[in-house]
């Protein structure tokens, strides 16, 4: 559904934001490394959410990665995606054919309308601080 840098995104920015959490900013290298991702496909990644002002990047020797406190409770993860994928999951075809619409549907439109709506609200009410704190209390995890 989503494409990978934007998988990639959406955990980059919950561990930047949980690293965030202990007042630390991370490197690109160490992110690539807790998210399983390769490094130049991830400084990409976090250029699209720097320039989105979804994540700070800070330079020079003590510099890094970093989200502020208060930033974590209104970067939704619809934000993220926008960013990365644009909102084609919104409105893409269920089974990737270039064009499906209402007037020449596919055989799954009419049943992913729901799936959409509901994948919409669940981005749009979704907070990186959500997820951060799901994974600093281990009720969650990034990496199996």
């Amino acid at each position: 559904m989503f494409s990978k840098a934007c998988e990639y995104g959406i955990r980059a920015a919950v561990y930047i934001a949980l690293q965030s959490l202990e007042e630390r900013r991370v490197s690109v290298n160490e992110i690539a490394k807790e998210i399983d991702s390769p490094i130049a496909f991830t400084a990409k990644i976090l250029q699209q959410l720097t320039r989105n002002n979804i994540i700070h990047s800070v330079k020079g020797p003590t510099g890094g990665f970093e989200i502020e406190r208060e930033d974590m409770h209104t970067v939704k993860l619809s934000m993220i995606v926008k960013a990365i994928d644009g909102d084609k999951v919104y409105t893409g075809c269920g089974l990737g054919l270039k064009e499906c619409n209402a007037q020449k549907p596919c055989p799954l439109h009419d049943k992913f309308l729901d799936i959409r709506t509901d994948l919409r609200n669940m981005l749009k009410s979704t907070s990186l601080f959500e997820l951060a704190t799901g994974l600093e209390v281990g009720l969650t995890y990034l990496k199996r």
